[in-house]
């Protein structure tokens, strides 16, 4: 320490040489006469009262920050700073133990260097000296040290006996003066020093044994035991004493625990109060006694620490026995944080003695409150899934009045459209325990499961979908992706009413219902929920981990989505026997065929119509105040069956390199089919960039693989030009006229149909085909 200690200030002093002329120049303007304190002043204070101010509360957060940043430093090394406390402390003890030792043998050397000069100089002496010598001392009175020296063995002997301890200490503490003055100044012959010493080291440890008695003794408490450590702490032996006070607590609350039986039926949180009332009782009263005894002295503030961190394993340890064992297995989420609470509220008020224990007391807790979070998700998993077992998938609205836990409903106090989405029975059952479950969120976000909890929560609205998923007709080919589903049985949505209503569960779910109770893991974005109720639910959660955790739920509905569109695309494409009702030959055939040519859109375009038309009227009615979703949904659809005439490699190898190329007509008729989808698509408000340009790319790899034929697309014999291929206003005009028809709206003119409508030959027997085949 030394050697580092002069390094340092031969390192500052080179620089304190340097600039030492400098320094001097500087203070030659306080030798001047005509210095002037004040003006000297305000020249080097710039700063004015606001600024002085804000410079004060800028070092004011600097403070904090710094006392944050150890702190949390002094935890990130907590286990190294006690262990090398408790060696520091050891350590200190062992040399106090080595000084007294040394100082015995001290006195005994010097013992032995006086008693051979004393031998040496007796050789010598004469025999009348020593007669003489003799005679003088038999007959000179003692002195007043040694009459001292005689009677204070037994003044100490009788001060023990006594147990006056203040009157021993200071006996002790002459006794020592008078050894080191007799070392120093050498007024005692050796073995009257040796004496000394001995008899107060007895006398020391004696008095030690019977403090460190008392202090073990059950009726001593408050200020008897106060005095007993500080005493036993002014003899030198500080570890033990501390050791002793922290002791003399725990066997104090372990005797008044005794009174604590907790039984099977008691309620959890009342036996954790009473013992948490008990425990951080006596750590309090422990910290405050150590407080006051030995200060804030490091090596005693750890083993303080180190101690009552152990009671509180011990204490969590019981709480998890018998109060939250049974509550966290069986998912009672609420009975656990209520625990949690109790507990964190008692050890919060340590902080006021210097000791922050709550993060230990958090970590202690975690895992049993983590166990209860992943049973009571498992029961919601649960609960759903038998529900849907059963669920009509018909739409009500949810019951009024409070939830199952007999609290009223949250969703009443914010925005009263929320209570009033339309939902099938296993649905509401969803979201009504999700609302629950988030009634109580403190624990999860002081320990920091905000993350897991949204988690954990995905995981199930995962689960409930592909429940929805299974319940599609048709959905056996995805079970085996459908992953949590397992064995669990699912009423089949029969009808397109109820199938849309699946959507409808998922997408109010994903969209509003369950980001909305999640924001309750959010202490700002809840603050801001109660003081305008009425934002927008995707306004209100802004916070990252819950914007990302919204998109994954609505992705999750896109698979639900995706499975609906597939399933009514394959059932328009193909028949029950697997046959296709969209090949090449309904196009190719076209131009082989010399009956009359009636223009109208193929078949199953007509059907496809029917079927948008007939699911926009019933999502119209489903997704009140949430037509978007209707919408995509509508164009996800649309987009399905487009994309799979693009994608059918069969049917373009048949266009392009059949034993039959593509004529005029079948191209006229593609032409037209393509044409409708826009149109339609166009009116019904579903037409994307996507179906546009997967519409325009199947015109083109239709004009291509007729132009490869040698012909000219638009310059062909039309069945109605008669030269070319007829203009766009030609197509719209069918497409049109095919809307209204498909529609149950005809085009009249004068209250009977316009004769010279292109679509007028129609034949009854394909409009009914089409219609009795779209209700079916």
């Amino acid at each position: 320490m030394t050697s580092v200690k002069s390094s340092r200030s031969r390192t500052v002093a080179a620089p304190r040489e340097n600039g030492g002329a400098k320094f001097e120049e500087n203070l030659n303007v306080f030798k001047t006469d005509h210095f002037d304190a004040d003006s000297y002043l305000q020249s080097k204070c710039s700063l004015n009262e606001k600024e002085i101010r804000q410079l004060c509360s800028y070092l004011l957060d600097l403070k904090k920050a710094s006392a944050e940043e150890m702190r949390r430093s002094v935890y990130a090394n907590y286990a190294a700073f006690i262990r090398t406390s408790k060696e520091i402390s050891d350590l200190e003890g062992e040399l106090l133990s080595i000084r007294n030792l040394l100082s015995t043998q001290s006195g005994l050397i010097h013992g032995l260097a006086e008693g051979v000069n004393i031998h040496s100089l007796s050789i010598t002496a004469s025999e009348s000296s020593t007669q003489n010598g003799l005679s003088n001392s038999e007959d000179r009175e003692p002195s007043d040290l040694e009459k001292w020296l005689i009677e204070f063995p037994d003044l100490l002997d009788v001060l023990l006996a006594e147990r006056r301890v203040d009157e021993a200490l200071e006996a002790l503490d002459e006794g020592e003066r008078v050894a080191a003055e007799a070392i120093e100044m050498k007024t005692l012959s050796p073995e009257t020093l040796t004496s000394l010493q001995t008899a107060i080291t007895e006398r020391r440890q004696k008095l030690a044994d019977q403090l460190a008695e008392a202090a073990c003794q059950p009726s001593t408490r408050g200020s008897e035991l106060r005095a007993a450590i500080s005493a036993l702490k002014n003899l030198g032996d500080g570890p033990r004493a501390h050791n002793l006070l922290l002791n003399a607590h725990y066997q104090r609350f372990q005797y008044n625990m005794q009174s604590l039986r907790p039984s099977s039926t008691s309620y959890g949180g009342a036996y954790t109060a009473a013992l948490s009332q008990l425990v951080f009782s006596a750590i309090a009263q422990a910290a405050s006694d150590s407080l006051s005894i030995f200060d804030k002295e490091a090596c005693y503030t750890s083993e303080l620490v180190m101690w009552a961190t152990k009671q509180i394993e011990a204490f969590a340890l019981l709480v998890k026995r018998h109060a939250l064992a049974s509550s966290a297995a069986a998912g009672g989420l609420r009975a656990a944080a209520e625990c949690v609470q109790i507990a964190l509220g008692h050890c919060s008020l340590l902080e006021a003695r210097g000791l922050a224990l709550c993060p230990v007391l958090l970590k202690l807790f975690r895992p049993s409150v983590e166990q209860a979070l992943e049973a009571n998700l498992k029961r919601i998993e649960e609960s759903t899934a038998a529900l849907a077992a059963a669920d009509d998938w018909v739409l009500t609205y949810p019951p009024t009045g409070t939830r199952q836990s007999g609290r009223p409903s949250s969703m009443s106090l914010g925005n009263t459209t929320a209570s009033h989405h339309k939902l099938s029975s296993s649905a509401h059952r969803f979201n009504l325990m999700v609302q629950d479950f988030f009634e109580d969120v403190g624990p999860l976000l002081s320990m920091q499961l905000g993350g897991q909890t949204l988690e954990g929560l995905f995981q199930v609205f995962n689960s409930y979908v592909n429940l929805l998923i299974k319940a599609l007709p048709g959905s056996m080919e995805e079970e085996a992706n459908c992953e949590g589903s397992g064995n669990k049985i699912v009423r089949m949505a029969e009808t397109e009413e109820q199938q849309i209503a699946l959507l409808a569960n998922a997408s109010a779910l994903a969209d509003e219902l369950l980001p909305r109770a999640a924001m309750k893991l959010s202490p700002l974005n809840h603050a801001n929920l109660r003081d305008d109720s009425r934002r927008r639910p995707d306004r209100q959660n802004r916070h990252p981990e819950q914007r990302e955790w919204k998109r994954r739920l609505v992705s999750t509905v896109d698979r639900l989505k995706d499975s609906f569109c597939q399933q009514h695309a394959l059932d328009l494409i193909f028949t029950e026997e697997g046959d296709s009702h969209l090949t090449a030959d309904m196009y190719i055939n076209m131009d082989g065929n010399v009956e009359e040519i009636e223009w109208f859109p193929s078949l199953i375009f007509q059907e496809l119509f029917i079927k948008l038309n007939r699911m926009a009227s019933i999502a119209a009615d489903m997704f009140v105040g949430r037509e978007r979703f209707a919408t995509l949904l509508l164009m996800r659809l649309t987009e399905t069956v487009i994309i799979w005439l693009s994608e059918d490699q069969s049917f373009w190898d048949d266009i392009e390199e059949g034993p039959r190329a593509l004529g005029p007509l079948g191209l006229q008729q593609l032409y037209l089919d393509m044409k409708f989808v826009i149109c339609f698509a166009s009116q019904g408000r579903y037409l994307s960039r996507n179906l546009n340009r997967v519409v325009n790319e199947i015109i083109s790899k239709a004009m291509a693989a007729f132009t490869s034929t040698g012909m000219d697309p638009y310059r062909l014999t039309s069945y109605f030009s008669g030269s070319e291929l007829p203009e766009d206003e030609w197509f719209t005009e069918i497409c049109l006229e095919a809307m209204e028809r498909l529609s149950g709206k005809p085009k009249v003119i004068n209250g009977d149909r316009d004769l010279n409508s292109p679509t007028a030959s129609v034949s009854a027997h394909s409009i009914s085909s089409v219609r009795s085949h779209g209700s079916s």
